[in-house]
């Protein structure tokens, strides 16, 4: 148990305001059983009978120099059940949202949350009790949630979270005796459709002065998240702003809106456990993006593509980062726009990219120069930003391809059949047909292979000959059995006829096509190998440092294994 918390005269009290910052309440924190101070805070009763004098002033610099940069939202279906995961989650994080508005009776838990809280002086606590017609799940009304805020508020919670359209449904004397409470507030507003005009949202927040000002959009576009950020810069200095970007897009502003000026960002406690579209779980946020040392001179790097969202990419970059001291980050990026993407490059501005479908072959019209095989392949799989700017490519992806089964056979000479004609297909064809191999395609899109057979000297094959006909080896180059894509047979056992089966795909490990190769009793190359050697390149390419690629490969395979375990348990 925790020492039980006595008021103390809290340091830069009296502060003047900034120029231009919102007015501040003079709040206190509410009544406790702790002991009364030597000398007294302020002298002010509340409207309930007890002292507010045995808290120091609830302001948000008071808060500021309580919290972290990550709240952790707590959620459960019974008051229990959120005391639990409130009692785990504050071993490792101080900063928690209760989100009573999941409990089916927010009331019952409130004397519980005043004992957790009085038992545990480090910890800053957000009550939220959002109804459903804002977004939450309270199916009370406006008056219904205010008498939960209350609650929450005298049973020790420093902040309470309310809705803008709830805020402006108030009469003043609401407002007023809510605010006598004792608890910070917080002024938040969710648009769960897209990101239109933040400064609007921002104008009808200031008037309630409240201690903090939240304005949560939903990213449509990667650029949503440059909205985003530009507003933060651009009205920090009026209020203690927390902004973020919902959604898959919406990462970005998750990561790097503390540095464009968000107070503090939200995180779940738990992969699964998520209280907004895109949120990311706080041990993610602080061991993977090590989002507590990102600065102003961390360079931002990232996978681009559709779908990314499932891309260990960022895990293993950032692992890397971290162990080689490289002051970066590795974001995913999802678009289907390559103009949304050009338009984030330029504006964040992003160091580097590691390309993947659809962008791999477009993408190269936007750099200045490319490496020999990027142009003889017309696919690029790496980006580099130079300091004037300018989007030199390379591609990674032939040797990460070709290195695997040079280790297992001799390519010259060999019979390989090409699954696919993208970026990647066409790394293969081009690398494989380079040490000699008879290269065979097999393409959804006949005209795309043909036009891919012609430029790198192989042939194209007909689906329905695959049956008849034997292979050295079989690499598929498509997403077909890639996490998150509609799953599909790309082929069927008796046309796997091969001594040897290469699968691109690395998550899952074991794809479709690595299943019916072993049932088969052939041997395997999963897409780890390739995945992993690739990205080490890159990494070279970006720092010019030689990569750790035993620890990227260890971290890559410790991930599939969870990920593998999580769902054969589900």
């Amino acid at each position: 148990m925790s020492t039980p918390r006595t008021a103390k005269p809290v340091a830069g009290e009296g502060i003047s305001v900034p120029r231009g910052r919102m007015a501040r309440h003079t709040v206190t924190l509410p009544d406790t059983p702790a002991p009364m101070p030597a000398s007294p805070v302020t002298g002010t009763v509340n409207s309930d009978g007890h002292s507010a004098a045995d808290r120091p002033l609830m302001t948000a610099h008071y808060i500021r120099s309580r919290i972290g940069k990550i709240c952790v939202a707590i959620t459960g279906a019974s008051p229990a059940e959120m005391l639990r995961n409130a009692e785990d989650i504050v071993r490792e994080n101080h900063f928690v949202e209760f989100r009573l508005d999941y409990l089916p009776n927010p009331v019952a838990i409130i004397p519980k949350v005043k004992t957790f809280l009085y038992e545990r002086g480090e910890v800053t606590a957000v009550a939220t009790c959002r109804r459903v017609a804002t977004g939450g799940k309270f199916k009370g009304n406006i008056a219904a949630e205010l008498e939960v805020l209350e609650k929450a508020a005298v049973a020790g919670c420093h902040l309470i979270d309310i809705e803008l359209q709830t805020a402006e449904h108030l009469k003043p004397a609401q407002m007023k005796h809510l605010r006598s409470r004792g608890a910070a507030l917080i002024i938040s507003y969710h648009d769960f459709e897209s990101t239109k005009d933040l400064d609007k949202i921002f104008d009808r927040i200031k008037p309630f002065q409240p201690e903090f000002a939240k304005i949560v959009s939903t990213a449509k576009t990667l650029t949503d998240n440059v909205t985003m950020m530009r507003f933060l810069e651009r009205r920090r200095d009026e209020a203690e702003l927390i902004g973020i970007s919902m959604g898959d897009q919406g990462t970005i502003s998750r990561v790097l809106g503390l540095r464009a000026g968000s107070v503090f960002t939200f995180a779940s406690a738990h992969a699964g456990e998520e209280t907004g579209a895109g949120q990311i779980d706080a041990r993610t946020l602080r061991e993977a993006w090590r989002i507590d040392q990102i600065d102003a001179s961390t360079k931002v790097y990232g996978v681009v593509g559709n779908p990314v969202r499932h891309s260990l990419s960022p895990l293993m970059q950032n692992m890397a980062f971290r162990r080689e001291t490289v002051n970066a980050v590795f974001l995913p990026l999802q678009t289907t726009r390559l103009n949304d993407l050009l338009t984030l490059v330029r504006e964040v501005p992003l160091h580097g990219l590691a390309v993947t479908m659809p962008f791999k072959s477009e993408i190269l019209k936007h750099l200045e120069k490319t490496d020999a095989l990027s142009e003889k392949i017309g696919a690029c799989n790496t980006v580099v930003r130079a300091q004037d700017g300018k989007l030199y490519g390379f591609n990674t992806d032939v040797a990460a391809i070709v290195r695997p089964l040079e280790r297992r056979l001799q390519l010259k000479g060999a019979k390989i059949l090409v699954l696919g004609a993208g970026g990647a297909g066409r790394a293969a064809v081009f690398g494989l047909a380079e040490k000699g191999a008879e290269v065979f395609i097999w393409n959804r899109t006949a005209e795309t292979a043909k036009k891919l057979a012609r430029q790198a000297k192989a042939k194209t094959i007909r689906k329905e000959l695959l049956a008849k006909t034997s292979f050295d080896v079989i690499v598929n180059t498509t997403p077909v059995g890639m996490r998150g894509v509609k799953p599909v047979n790309l082929l069927e056992p008796n046309e796997i006829n091969a001594r040897l089966v290469f699968d691109l795909v690395y998550n899952p490990i074991d794809t479709p096509l690595i299943r019916m190769a072993r049932e088969k009793g052939l041997p395997v190359v999963t897409g780890v190998e390739m995945f992993v050697h690739q990205g080490a390149r890159q990494f070279e390419i970006w720092t010019g440092k030689p990569a750790p690629e035993e620890e990227m490969l260890r971290v890559v395979v410790h991930a599939l294994r969870q990920a593998a375990g999580s769902t054969e348990r589900a």
